[in-house]
């Protein structure tokens, strides 16, 4: 999403989903802090509420990928120029986008989980949690803008640019692979 993000729309709109990736992980922090996430793990309705919701949404993002039709020389030439481009995607959009993807991943929960087991006990002082979830925040943030960085630059941008439609076809089959593997994913 902050690939997409940031070659089709913006270096801005890329730094702004991966903000939303970043306010995703705190979700997935705050829950793991609070062992919200054992009882997921525990519970198997709200597991599969949760798996199933991000298994549409990625499905949904995927079909939305496949359907694309790319981007034209023109278009390729406006987006490269120097001039803003014509296509923009709104702060909050792009940062929407990127919490969802990242909220929406019920393996995210697992993750965290297994993660802040390793380093987090329940005698480690609350203060120290923080640090920990606050620290994954802040590096997906920090990864997410330096890919949206790199990417937006011209020439890079450029060739990403001629192969839209086939990239978005590759991610969108991707999306929905992983959409229906997440679908399939079972609570152990």
């Amino acid at each position: 999403m902050a690939v997409r993000n940031s070659i089709v729309y913006s270096r801005r709109a890329g730094i702004f989903t991966a903000i939303g990736f970043g306010l995703g992980v705190l979700v997935h922090v705050t829950y793991t802090i609070f062992g919200i996430s054992a009882i997921i793990a525990k519970s198997i309705l709200l597991f599969n509420i949760i798996k199933w919701a991000g298994a549409v949404y990625l499905v949904y993002i995927g079909i939305q990928a496949l359907r694309s039709k790319g981007m034209g020389q023109a278009a390729v030439e406006n987006a490269t120029s120097e001039a803003p481009p014509s296509a923009s995607l709104p702060d909050f959009k792009a940062l929407w986008s990127g919490f969802l993807t990242n909220a929406l991943n019920p393996k995210a929960t697992l993750f965290f989980l297994a993660i802040f087991s390793q380093i987090i006990s329940p005698s480690t002082p609350f203060i120290w949690q923080a640090i920990y979830g606050l620290t994954c925040a802040v590096m997906a943030i920090l990864w997410f803008s330096l890919v949206s960085l790199v990417l937006s630059q011209g020439t890079v941008k450029a060739f990403f640019l001629r192969a839209t439609k086939w990239i978005d076809r590759v991610c969108g089959a991707l999306l929905i692979t992983l959409g229906i593997k997440v679908a399939l994913t079972s609570a152990k």
